[in-house]
């Protein structure tokens, strides 16, 4: 079974973070002071090792996050297509049904009500 792209992108954007975070800490005694800076310039790190390096794997999971949006839209919109078309039967049924009861209404005096 193939794993998740997004989740494929997701361990990979980590790993780009805490393997420079890692190196930075236990490789640069001063860093462990300023856990903060380390934490910064492995952010950037990560960022430009994800620029770089990981576009297949973003456009993979932006590709299934797109399909997965559309199969939703595609299906709320044949929902409301299918109410719509309900709506638009009951309408035309209430005003045909009005139409033959006003046909059918006489007056005492002989007429219709239409006239």
């Amino acid at each position: 079974m193939k794993p998740a792209p997004l989740l494929v992108y997701t361990v990979l954007r980590l790993l780009a973070f805490l393997i420079p975070l890692a190196i930075m800490w236990f490789f640069f005694p001063i860093f462990r002071e300023f856990w903060w800076l380390a934490a910064i310039f492995a952010a950037l790190i990560g960022t430009s090792i994800s620029m770089l390096f990981l576009r297949a794997p973003l456009s993979k999971a932006s590709a299934e996050l797109h399909e997965r949006r559309e199969g939703r839209t595609s299906a709320r919109q044949a929902d409301a297509d299918a109410e719509d078309a309900a709506v638009e039967d009951a309408a035309a049924e209430g005003a045909a049904a009005e139409g033959a009861a006003a046909e059918d209404a006489v007056v005492e005096d002989g007429t219709t009500a239409r006239d």
